[in-house]
């Protein structure tokens, strides 16, 4: 599947210039999430908003008669945005070191949350980090209350306008659109080992509701537009990388597979007690498609600690959840309501679980693959009905998880770091990445509308920066 998709981006002397078939690309908007803001390495900030998808698609469009394209990019002087993760170097064994970039932000405010620098002409790119399908119709999501990054973008006379009649008002003179919601109504889940009571997944009826409502809207004056579906987030980096770490680690000490692998699944909370510790065993930690068990990438400083009688990982949740140092016998008591012991040995005993945050057992992988797939047939139900152009982003990362393929002498794959197209936080493309997601966009476009876009050239944009 990759190799196909960078096949389709060699340069070709003899290629048609570009058409718009039956689409009109004139006034084009980006309706999404941090997938459509050009997030990457855990923040938004300027290079990554510059290289966004959408940026690169209205760059195509312009040949074939597309308009000016508008994003709220952060200032030269801001330029680090909401701030991101740099890599700072490697350790002795060649696990990565990153580092937290917080200079040059466009924060203004950090009470009662952080805020950022407002930006309020009109745009194009109406992507908003974290936003849900499910949010999309609740008031206040823009207010300084809600989502800071639509905050952002909120006009201060209308706090309460919810993300979709901000859509509908724009969609009222769009020609083309491109809609790519849903993935942070199962990510949130899987990303925090199904242990967060405010990430749940979103129910499946109330997410058909609001796909059909914000496709209607799209296209309620006639645009045509491309939708995209949800990739299977347990193929990415962030899932994939810690695991096969951790096993060729502990063969390394000659730990065998057997030895016993305590954690505890379902919602962890302060005060609560640990529900549904679990022994399972280290070969249960997938490596090689092989196991059970996903470890997430920010089980990363944990895992080596395996065996030890240690609370570090208790400290970092308490210093998390309450602010306060972890000392004293209020941190005692932390500890006895959660049932842990950290004289005992972590990850081995039922009474210093490996945390379920840290972990996705099978149980959650079903839920998440289950949601996955409904969410799915509802929102290509919904773009075929209107006649849309669907974009396969689940095959599509699904071929880029399988495969490496080399363009330009240049080996791109899903590999954390040395595979080009994932960023360090392990769930957001790279530019580069970036690129391959635009032209497979563009691919659904010119199949679906007779156009004839032309792709962009991956190598054109950056993977990972090296220190």
């Amino acid at each position: 599947m990759l190799g196909l998709g960078l096949t389709g981006c060699q340069a070709d002397i003899d290629a048609p210039g570009a058409s718009t078939g039956t689409a009109n690309f004139s006034r084009y908007i980006a309706v999404g999430n941090s997938l459509t803001a050009g997030y990457g390495d855990n923040g938004l900030y300027l290079d990554g908003q510059v290289n966004s998808y959408p940026s690169m698609l209205a760059q195509q469009f312009a040949a074939a008669g597309g308009g000016s394209f508008t994003q709220p990019l952060f200032t030269t002087a801001q330029s680090n945005g909401s701030g991101y993760l740099r890599l700072a170097g490697f350790t002795a064994t060649g696990a990565p070191i990153t580092a937290a970039v917080a200079t040059n932000l466009a924060v203004r405010t950090t009470t009662p949350q952080t805020l950022y620098t407002k930006y309020t002409d009109a745009i194009n790119n109406l992507g908003v980090p974290g936003i849900k399908l499910a949010d999309i119709q609740t008031p206040g999501y823009g207010s300084v209350q809600g989502n800071p990054f639509f905050e952002r973008i909120t006009p201060d006379n209308t706090p309460t306008q919810t993300y979709f009649q901000r859509i509908k008002a724009e969609a009222a003179t769009a020609t083309f659109f491109s809609c790519w919601l849903g993935n942070n109504d199962v990510l949130g889940y899987a990303t925090a080992g199904g242990a967060v009571a405010s990430s749940s997944i979103t129910r499946t009826d109330t997410f058909n509701l609001k796909a059909v409502r914000i496709i209607n809207a799209l296209t309620s004056t006639g645009a045509k537009g491309v939708v995209s579906n949800i990739p299977d987030v347990t193929g990415i980096p962030f899932f994939t990388t810690v695991g096969p770490s951790a096993r060729a680690s502990f063969a390394a000490a000659n730990v065998p597979t057997a030895a016993p692998f305590v954690y505890t699944t379902g919602v962890l909370a302060p005060g609560a007690a640990n529900t549904r510790v679990t022994t399972a065993t280290l070969g249960d930690i997938r490596a090689a498609g092989v196991g059970t068990l996903l470890l997430t990438l920010t089980s990363s400083p944990y895992i080596g600690l395996y065996g030890q009688p240690t609370g570090r990982y208790w400290r970092d949740f308490y210093r998390q959840a309450t602010g306060s140092a972890p000392t004293g016998p209020v941190f005692g008591g932390f500890l006895t309501a959660l049932g842990v012991d950290t004289t005992r040995a972590f990850g081995q005993s039922t009474l210093n679980p490996f945390p379920s945050t840290l972990v996705l057992d099978a149980t959650e992988q079903a839920a998440v693959a289950a949601a996955t797939t409904a969410f799915n047939s509802s929102l290509q139900a919904a773009a075929t009905a209107k006649g849309l152009a669907y974009f396969d982003a689940n095959s599509f990362f699904r071929g880029i998880a399988s495969g490496t393929s080399v363009y330009n002498s240049v080996n791109n794959s899903a590999s954390f770091i040395t595979g080009n197209l994932f960023s360090l936080d392990g769930v957001h493309p790279t530019p580069r990445g970036y690129a391959l997601v635009a032209n497979g966009i563009i691919r659904a476009i010119n199949t679906t509308y007779g156009s004839t876009i032309q792709p962009v050239n991956p190598t054109n944009y950056r993977g990972v920066l090296f220190p």
